[in-house]
């Protein structure tokens, strides 16, 4: 069988792939080798600029389950230290709590609305490519068969048998300093409060999705149903233990003794509940993909790079990934895509990668024990009582920072994520969830509307008002990024050629 696309993994970032490949007209194939979502713990839910790209893609409300579109939260942590944002306009850092294996389930049920064909329980085991197509030998229910693609996407997380077999190289390292047990468990008044808190005897009042740091290691909880928690123990120092996916739960009590200082009164979630399994690691990986894109074959999520869960990075950093990939696979897919755009994908997205894992691995070592590590604690919890620190670090968790090179314009927009405006009746998330590259004109620009005349096969031209409008006009991706603002006709007919090819 020959296909156009095929997606090596069904977790959030490989479905949300597969939705905006679909809704670029491309219908890929995704294959992935559980029958269910895992019931593994994983992500907690969405921290930064990824909550509002959702937003524009109309995922916030299905994910959320509310009409009210995203805000930003007025406090956060870096590396268990306080982030005050409370007096701060216009940052960026949302939050949105939602656990993954809701995510997959509901990016699944709209890849199946789109029209994707999703093949669980089938196993990729050898990734080859020529010149013209990609080859993959899967193993499915009824045996072993091969599969062809003018592309592969390896969206199976950090032990990526697609990055393997296709070459590509996974540098960084793993730090085997620390012991992580986490759980999903049911926890009981009087020590959970209505609020979420807990109220640990010994120790007082926790607050849920924060880190609490000792000198013992680290202590975090956050809860999504009344009396079910979801619980977090990282010591440092410990026996490194072997990875498993089942922990007796006295495990977790004795290791949270340990951490807090007091014990924690856990016990097996009510029958009406479905149970999530535990899990005990050792150590925490930190590597990066040496390349995103080889020949064919293409890499996104934890298949690309693999860092600390601490600040909630990954799937802001990967559902992106495959926002910013869809649409440049999908034109190279309908062969009208300029020349570098899909090598674009790496050199806009790795950068991203390398700078997440520098601040993961910073808030990783502010987490660590030891007095030395204390005192530079106190020294950072100093530089956060100064607002533009705090904006500093909130621009770099969010990914607000985040700033590509477009190229042929000289706006202060060009390349930066195209901020929510109010447009009258609407707003842009809302005339961006097609998946389709807006030109948003904001004044009386007859010469742009004409200039994009020539792209509206690929381009929707959309002209509106808003309060001190930021530009004349401002060309945007779909992946919200603005590729050209302002200026004369002839610039935004080359930002049209650059990023979506000569006129159809």
């Amino acid at each position: 069988m020959t296909t156009d696309v095929v997606i090596v993994g069904g977790g959030p970032n490989g479905l949300l792939l597969a939705c905006e490949l679909a809704l670029s007209g491309v219908r890929p194939v995704v294959l992935e080798r559980l029958p269910a979502p895992s019931t593994t713990p994983k992500a907690n839910g969405l921290v930064g600029r990824v909550v509002q790209a959702l937003d524009y893609r109309g995922l916030h409300e299905t994910f959320s389950g509310s009409s009210d579109r995203p805000r930003p939260v007025p406090f956060f942590q870096f590396g268990a230290l306080y982030l005050d944002m409370s007096t701060m306009d216009g940052h960026s850092l949302y939050a949105l709590p939602v656990p993954q294996r809701r995510m997959e389930e509901l990016l699944e049920k709209r890849a199946l609305e789109l029209g994707v064909e999703i093949r669980r329980e089938h196993k990729v085991v050898e990734v080859s490519q020529d010149a013209d197509r990609v080859a993959l030998d899967v193993r499915g229910p009824d045996g072993l068969y091969r599969l062809t693609a003018k592309f592969a996407v390896g969206a199976d997380g950090a032990r990526s048998v697609v990055r393997k077999r296709s070459g590509i190289g996974f540098p960084g390292f793993t730090d085997e300093g620390f012991t992580t047990r986490m759980a999903q468990v049911a926890i009981a008044a009087p020590v959970a409060k209505d609020n979420g808190q807990l109220d640990v005897p010994g120790w007082g009042t926790l607050h849920p999705a924060t880190f609490t740091r000792t000198e013992h290691g680290v202590f975090a909880f956050g809860m999504f149903q009344p009396g079910v928690y979801r619980v977090a123990v990282i010591e440092w120092g410990r026996s490194p233990l072997g990875d498993s996916t089942e922990m007796p739960l006295e495990e977790l009590r004795e290791a949270t003794a340990r951490v807090l200082g007091s014990p924690l009164p856990v016990s097996e979630l009510p029958a009406e509940h479905p149970k999530l399994s535990t899990r005990a690691a050792t150590g925490m990986n930190s590597r990066l993909a040496d390349r995103y894109r080889k020949g064919r074959v293409l890499l996104v999520g934890d298949a690309a790079h693999v860092q600390s869960g601490v600040g909630g990075p990954g799937l802001n950093l990967g559902l992106q990934d495959s926002l910013n990939l869809g649409w440049k696979l999908a034109a190279e897919v309908h062969g009208w895509a300029p020349d570098g755009l899909l090598d674009s994908y790496q050199g806009e997205r790795r950068p991203v990668g390398e700078r997440v894992i520098m601040h993961s691995r910073a808030q990783t070592a502010l987490l660590s024990g030891g007095p030395n590590i204390t005192a530079l604690r106190q020294v950072f919890d100093e530089l956060l009582r100064d607002r533009n620190n705090v904006r500093h670090i909130s621009d770099l968790m969010s990914g607000a920072d985040t700033h590509y090179d477009m190229r042929g314009s000289t706006h202060p927009m060009t390349g930066r994520w195209m901020p929510d405006l109010p447009l009258g009746p609407t707003r842009v998330a809302e005339v961006m969830r097609s998946g389709r590259p807006v030109l948003l004109v904001l004044a009386d620009r007859a010469d742009l509307v004409d200039a994009a005349a020539g792209w509206s096969a690929r381009v929707d031209v959309v002209t509106a008002t808003t309060a001190a409008p930021p530009a004349d006009a401002a060309l945007i991706r779909p992946d919200g990024y603005v590729a050209w603002a302002g200026g004369p006709a002839d610039g935004l007919r080359q930002a049209l050629r650059t990023w979506f090819g000569e006129p159809a």
